[in-house]
């Protein structure tokens, strides 16, 4: 019998058949397509419309723009049932979780209108580019060089690991409006793709984990992006706006993080339970059950922190700290626990056709994205110096 589960303060009966939405969508619909997604290296472009028709986009976008009406926690309970459903071929949290909260933060009303509605509906597939070649988590190094031209911008540069990136309508690019102020330079550019001259998609990469999600580089040569698509009302606001968004995201890796490391917890007990070893099941072992013991141990601790900085962002105290600690420590333990599974499954734990070794193989990028996790600490270390 599985060990009983603290209540949560803010799951109510809405809440509860969202996720009951979430988890048939993506046990029924995305679960049995993972092996063929993983081999094309991206999922069908349909199952985004899909997802929109079943309410998943965008939930905590207002009605007013196309979206769900909710806020963080219906993001979160959808982001929980795709972690637990281990379906990592696309990326809802990049989409709604993260861009159109940018949208709505801080574009214009026409901006909002134009772009919130089809991101929503599916129609529109949205993605993040900061990261390039030679600048990853110091955003300040970015060469992608944006030059007003008479009422457009002109994009030159490269950027690389771009998830949702070979689908992607509408991306949310970090440029360099003027190269000589550090940060202070860096502004966001929304960039529709479609038919759009010196724009283009490289290959999909090929990842060690994570292998059915589009992960792909953008390339912009001599792009012209309409001077309306600047995000907010001047240039150089970029690096505060990624700044003020990064507790949100953070926050929504560490709910993923949390609910695979119980899927792994789960599905190993009962492995245990029923492979044999020695006369006995592998469970009987006390290895086994102090191992498992162990993991279970942080899988609760990583739900009920997680839970707490998720009652921290509905009251607006969480800070850049605190989410960085959840952040970090939740990845972290999730690849302990994937790898103390792994070993406890034995040779089928190396297996594919096994989810924990997929739990194992995709779990360590999670220490990597959002900000590394060593960046991680030193967010929390400047907070706590005298």
């Amino acid at each position: 019998m599985p060990l009983p589960t603290a209540a949560r303060s803010w799951m109510d009966a809405e809440l509860s058949m969202l996720a009951e939405t979430a988890r048939r969508f993506f046990e029924t619909e995305c679960v049995p397509r993972q092996e063929e997604w993983a081999r094309q290296h991206h999922p069908d472009r349909a199952i985004w419309r899909r997802a929109g028709e079943l309410g998943l986009l965008c939930p905590g976008i207002p009605e007013a723009y196309g979206g769900g009406g909710g806020g963080v926690l219906h993001e979160a309970v959808i982001c929980e049932e795709q972690g637990r459903a281990l379906v990592n071929s696309f990326s809802l949290n990049v989409h709604s979780g993260i861009l159109a909260h940018y949208l709505l933060g801080y574009g214009s009303e026409e901006q909002k209108l134009r772009w919130l509605p089809k991101m929503a509906s599916g129609d529109m597939v949205g993605a993040i580019a900061m990261t390039e070649p030679g600048a990853g988590t110091d955003l300040q190094r970015i060469k992608t060089s944006a030059r007003l031209d008479g009422d457009c911008y002109v994009l030159n540069g490269a950027k690389t690991f771009i998830t949702n990136g070979l689908h992607a309508d509408l991306v949310c690019v970090a440029v360099k409006t003027d190269p000589t102020l550090g940060a202070k330079g860096v502004s966001l550019l929304m960039v529709e793709t479609a038919d759009l001259q010196g724009f283009r998609r490289g290959k999909l990469l090929e990842k060690v984990g994570q292998r059915g999600q589009d992960t792909v580089e953008l390339f912009f040569d001599d792009v012209r992006v309409p001077a309306w698509n600047l995000l907010g009302d001047t240039e150089g606001r970029g690096f505060v706006q990624l700044m003020q968004q990064l507790p949100r995201e953070r926050l929504l890796i560490a709910v993923g993080a949390a609910a695979t490391m119980q899927r792994a917890v789960d599905d190993t007990v009962a492995y245990a339970t029923q492979r044999q070893i020695f006369g006995d099941t592998l469970m009987s072992l006390q290895n086994t059950r102090f191992r498992l013991a162990e993991c279970q141990t942080q899988a609760a601790i990583a739900r009920s922190f997680v839970d707490d900085c998720m009652a921290r962002l509905l009251r607006g105290e969480l800070d850049a700290a605190t989410a960085a600690m959840a952040k970090w420590w939740t990845t972290d333990a999730l690849c302990r626990v994937a790898d103390e599974c792994v070993q406890i499954h034995g040779g089928y734990g190396y297996m594919t056709e096994y989810p924990i070794a997929r739990i194992w193989a995709d779990a360590r990028v999670g220490r990597i994205y959002g900000g590394s996790n060593e960046v991680m600490k030193e967010i929390i270390a400047r907070a706590i110096e005298p």
